[in-house]
């Protein structure tokens, strides 16, 4: 018997070791909604998601945006079977923008939105709730504790926020990636995840909440080149294997444009929530425009943060003085791009 004693009580007391070890991170990692449209770039930022202990990922919901919404859905229930994650709910969502056709975008990620990689028959099944409810319920749940991040089109957001005006202020942040304030990237204004849901934006933006737009701005100037693609190659596992496919595959289309690497656009609004100091982001008031001809989706940002007080005087108006305004958003405008590409690829790395 005491040689059985002997025996246990360093299992006993690893065991301990281990459940201290582990608790503290479990308790501080930052509880997430991932709101995503996958899309090549939103693997990049769910697996990042699923592989980073600072993030504790509570639910994935599906827009369609990049794909149609069942296409969607596939794409999620793969990808958290292939990273063995079945304990997250993965619901479905809207099925199109609330005002305008769904415009997908197999274009720029391939027929199946994954880049044309055939991923394992899901294990994983589909949540029976409607996405938008899935988020209401779980914000009531833990109030003042989770972040919503929004990759695509906010229109499973938007939804939430109609349904039930309740959960702004229960909301601990909002990071989307989106919008932008030099141009866009499906025309001359627009960015995509705006241009796609224009009125599901407005809703968002000007809920007042705290909110963080992860745009083009810092996008473009995060690219994932061949040098970090040939990182992930020294390395194998069944997630790093599948980001290596994608990777490559974006790799290579945007060489196609002139460009020397991918934009790493919804995996950089991931690299926000577990550290926000990859990025410079400056307050702003941002409205999203809805009507113009030339510019639905883009988001339009005061810079100043005053706006000139006209006043009717006859058949003209006179500029009498100026009124503040007040700011709904942290725009990112600079971003430490290497910190974040090996942060990402270091997160992936034989995974």
């Amino acid at each position: 018997m005491k040689h059985f004693c002997f025996r246990v009580a360093p299992l006993a007391l690893l065991l301990l070791i281990w459940l201290v070890g582990t608790v503290p991170a479990s308790a501080t990692a930052k509880k997430i909604i991932f709101d995503t449209d996958p899309g090549t770039d939103d693997a990049l930022a769910l697996m990042l998601a699923l592989n980073s202990s600072e993030l504790d990922v509570r639910a994935i919901t599906v827009v369609p945006g990049n794909v149609t919404a069942g296409q969607a859905l596939v794409n999620a229930l793969r990808m958290v079977s292939l990273a063995n994650r079945c304990d997250i709910p993965v619901a479905a969502g809207a099925s199109h923008p609330l005002f305008q056709k769904l415009v997908t975008a197999e274009f720029w990620h391939g027929k199946n939105g994954l880049a044309n990689v055939e991923l394992p028959a899901r294990k994983c099944r589909v949540d029976a709730r409607f996405g938008p409810d899935l988020i209401i319920q779980l914000l009531h749940a833990s109030p003042h504790e989770i972040t919503l991040v929004p990759v695509g089109p906010l229109t499973n957001i938007a939804l939430a926020i109609e349904k039930d005006p309740s959960i702004v202020p229960l909301v601990k942040e909002v990071i989307i990636m989106g919008g932008s304030i030099k141009g866009g990237n499906v025309n001359a204004a627009a960015e995509a995840n705006i241009y796609n849901d224009p009125e599901a934006a407005q809703i968002v933006f000007q809920a007042g909440w705290p909110l963080t737009m992860v745009g083009l701005d810092v996008g473009d100037k995060t690219l994932l080149s061949q040098k970090h693609l040939d990182e992930l190659g020294r390395t194998h596992g069944a997630v790093n294997d599948f980001i290596y496919a994608v990777s490559k595959y974006l790799i290579d289309l945007s060489a196609q444009f002139g460009s020397h690497g991918t934009q790493m656009y919804d995996p950089l609004a991931v690299g926000v929530a577990i550290d926000s100091t990859l990025v410079k982001a400056p307050e702003m008031h941002v409205d999203v425009e809805t009507r113009g001809e030339f510019t639905r989706g883009e988001t339009v940002a005061n810079r100043n943060g005053y706006v000139e007080r006209n006043v009717l005087h006859g058949d003209r108006y006179v500029i009498e003085g100026v009124d503040r305004v007040t700011p709904n958003a942290r725009v990112c405008v600079d971003v430490d791009a290497d910190r974040f590409l090996q942060l990402f690829v270091s997160r992936i790395k034989g995974k």
